[in-house]
């Protein structure tokens, strides 16, 4: 077990708070009290969050990510976030931590105290798990029904599908379902029979020299490590789609990956009880590329 400490920055700090609060950041005790019972981020889960990951010093895709935390606001109606401080942060815990060969940074803002109308934000730095076996022996996944069908975006924009909130029971609810029938994540489909993504991941599929993934209207949230598959793809001359995928295409890809910050790509190897082949040579350029470490 590592022996690395965290590091927390709190974003936005109140003017009664301890530290320079002109600076709009600063460094607290990872340990102590910070948060109130009361804030609507607990309560509620009404809040929204990025998890950045960081290789060498390096934070991968950072500013997707904050473009992704203003979205997530945009769709739940909270304050438009200070992305200069909380870019600001992110930096600044990087750069407090530990050297570690990978970071997990995750970025949060609730809608704050219920009454007050102010955020409460912050910024935290660990080390990451280690991913390695996940990486290259790949993971094994089931499919679940989410109970919507593909275009609820469009139908039913309430339901906040494709933003990146607090909410996490029914992800998390899904990962402990998988772990029941033996696997280790969740391809969630629709209700009308199509892939969407899984709990904390997108889907990738390749067919012969293409790489598909579920088009993000159908209530799916963007990825920035699947954007980044993307243009790795690109690079090496393969074509790249989004598409609307029949759960039945699972069966007949040639290759599939969970992707996801931190994790990075994992190819599948076993689907719903049946053995998947695995791309390795392309999951190892793949994670090489990810990680900032070229080729």
């Amino acid at each position: 077990m590592s022996s690395s400490r965290p590091v927390l920055f709190l974003v936005a700090v109140p003017e009664d708070a301890d530290g320079d609060a002109d600076a709009g950041c600063v460094q607290v005790d990872p340990e102590a009290p910070h948060l109130s019972v009361m804030d609507l981020g607990v309560t509620r889960g009404d809040g929204i969050f990025e998890t950045i990951s960081v290789c060498d010093g390096r934070a991968q895709a950072l500013e997707p990510h904050l473009a992704r935390l203003a979205h997530s606001a945009h769709l739940l109606d909270l304050p438009e976030p200070d992305l200069e401080l909380y870019r600001r942060a992110v930096l600044a815990a990087i750069e407090a931590h530990d050297d570690v060969p990978e970071l997990s940074v995750k970025t949060v803002m609730t809608r704050g105290v219920e009454g007050t109308g102010i955020s409460t934000g912050w910024v935290y730095a660990a080390e990451a798990a280690d991913s390695t076996r996940a990486r290259t022996e790949g993971i094994r996944v089931v499919t679940l029904d989410r109970g919507l069908k593909h275009d609820v975006a469009q139908t039913s924009p309430w339901l906040l599908q494709g933003a990146k909130t607090l909410s996490y029971a029914v992800n998390r609810a899904a990962l402990r379902e998988a772990e029941r029938r033996e696997a280790d994540d969740v391809i969630f489909t629709s209700s009308d029979g199509y892939v969407l993504e899984g709990p904390t991941s997108n889907v990738i599929l390749r067919r012969g020299d293409t790489l598909a993934t579920p088009r993000t209207d159908q209530g799916i949230l963007a990825g920035t490590t699947q954007a980044s598959v993307f243009d790795f793809a690109a690079s090496i001359g393969m074509r790249t789609e989004y598409a609307v995928i029949p759960v039945a295409e699972l069966a007949s890809a040639d290759a599939l990956w969970l992707v996801s910050s931190v994790r990075q790509a994992a190819p599948i190897n076993t689907l719903d009880g049946v053995e998947r082949a695995v791309d390795a040579e392309l999951s190892a350029r793949l994670t090489a590329y990810l990680l900032g470490r070229r080729e």
